[in-house]
């Protein structure tokens, strides 16, 4: 008779949101950053009392130059992560084939750390050791997960193609609204954007939405604020 008790095998995998991080980080602050900085920036030509043609032509600019600013910075930023990753694992490749007794010693010392007395502790960490020398210490001394290591070109795809979209939004609101209201419009439309954006990513996030929707909306609003104000003293003043 086979035995009727549930066992790992039979339970499916559960799911974590923390093995999104890296792309979700990456697309919510592409789009966020697009929303706010296109916005901002063709509210506050449109409060300098600017031509819709010249507005439009501002935004399109922000677009292409913050797109591409996303992919480069976080491709630079997120490369040296990498890089230090890397430099990390190449050096316990060494140790480990210098001195594997001392590794698996330092291996031991973690998991009493972690709350199992030491002949215990021994025994994983020879089990280990002998399974994937490597793979242990790269997720147990370095906290590392080697499926999860910073991808550059990911990033700098998301960011760029997220802020593109973002950016993009407050630009169709603007041009599709009329002259004389086309500064609110443009406002609360990017504002209602950025809430939504906050709810959808604490919804992937795992987090509270409302929170989050309130986090970028305050934020996003201060600027919108003050480039519109700036842009008003410099169509008053004739700079």
């Amino acid at each position: 008779m086979k035995p009727t008790g549930d066992t790992a095998a039979d339970r499916p995998a559960e799911s974590h949101r923390s093995g999104r991080a890296g792309w979700l980080r990456a697309a919510v602050l592409g789009a966020d950053d697009g929303i706010v900085s296109t916005a901002s920036l063709v509210l506050g030509v449109a409060a300098a009392a600017a031509s819709p043609s010249t507005v439009l032509m501002a935004g399109v600019a922000g677009l292409v130059a913050g797109a591409t600013s996303m992919a480069a910075g976080e491709y630079v930023s997120v490369s040296t992560q990498r890089d230090a990753e890397q430099a990390d694992i190449a050096r316990e490749r060494r140790q480990l084939a210098a001195d594997p007794d001392l590794e698996q010693a330092e291996l031991t010392d973690i998991y009493v750390q972690r709350g199992l007395d030491r002949a215990l502790a021994a025994t994983v960490a020879g089990e280990l050791m002998a399974a994937d020398a490597l793979g242990s210490h790269v997720r147990d001394e370095l906290g590392l997960q080697p499926g999860r290591l910073a991808r550059p070109l990911q990033a700098a795809a998301v960011s760029a193609v997220s802020f593109a979209l973002g950016a993009a939004l407050p630009l169709v609101l603007i041009a599709l609204a009329p002259t004389g209201v086309r500064i609110p419009v443009t406002a609360l439309g990017a504002l209602a954007l950025l809430a939504l954006l906050g709810v959808l990513g604490a919804r992937l996030g795992g987090a509270r939405p409302g929170r989050a929707a309130l986090r970028v909306t305050v934020g996003g609003g201060l600027a919108m604020g003050l480039t519109a104000l700036i842009g008003q003293l410099v169509g008053a003043t004739g700079f």
